[in-house]
């Protein structure tokens, strides 16, 4: 059994029947009070959103997961195709409220590791860090720190993100997908 104290990001728990995982967790006490913990929480069957507060007398179940390489296929019309492996025959789809952030960087042929709740998919988790190739980005110029010493670029699965002033088009760039944010760039 998992305590409030148990909760942290990425642990995934079983609440109201289904298995949900936690995206925020912060302690909260106030005086004389008991402890609390604030929470955002994703339920990984419906993809639904929620903030929810638990307290020291909460227990929850650790939900039995399987993990298991899988590839990208290709996305078409808000459904994301992957398939086994060693067997491209077994596809299965997953719906783009399931995936939520994820979708921001799967690339076509893609290992990804594929979580299974009970026989059925329901999350899919990225490597730490991608590489990804610069389509579109503004030129550098020298002595423009004003934003930051950054700039917008678009990588090859459309999403926008900052790059420093030196990054250019067709530049390799290494993500960090859990926040999103640029690395390295890559040299080849």
């Amino acid at each position: 059994m998992l305590t409030m104290n148990d909760l942290k990001v990425g642990t995934i728990f079983i609440f109201e029947d289904a298995p949900w995982e936690v995206l925020e967790a912060r302690h909260y006490k106030v005086q004389q009070r008991r402890p609390v913990l604030q929470t955002k929480i994703r339920n990984l069957i419906t993809g639904q959103l929620r903030q929810e507060n638990f307290q020291t007398f909460h227990t929850f179940e650790e939900a039995e997961i399987e993990k298991k390489k899988v590839r990208f296929l290709f996305s078409h019309r808000g459904n994301y195709t992957f398939c086994d492996l060693n067997d491209p025959g077994k596809r299965f789809n997953l719906a783009e409220n399931i995936l939520g952030d994820t979708v921001r960087f799967l690339k076509n042929n893609c290992e990804v590791t594929a979580i299974y709740f009970n026989g059925k998919v329901i999350k899919i988790e990225l490597p730490p860090k991608m590489d990804f190739k610069i389509i579109e980005t503004a030129p550098g110029v020298k002595g423009n720190t004003e934003a930051g010493g950054t700039k917008d670029a678009r990588i090859e699965t459309g999403y926008t993100i900052k790059v420093p002033l030196f990054v250019e088009n067709g530049d390799i760039v290494r993500i960090n997908t859990k926040t999103g944010e640029y690395d390295s760039r890559i040299k080849e």
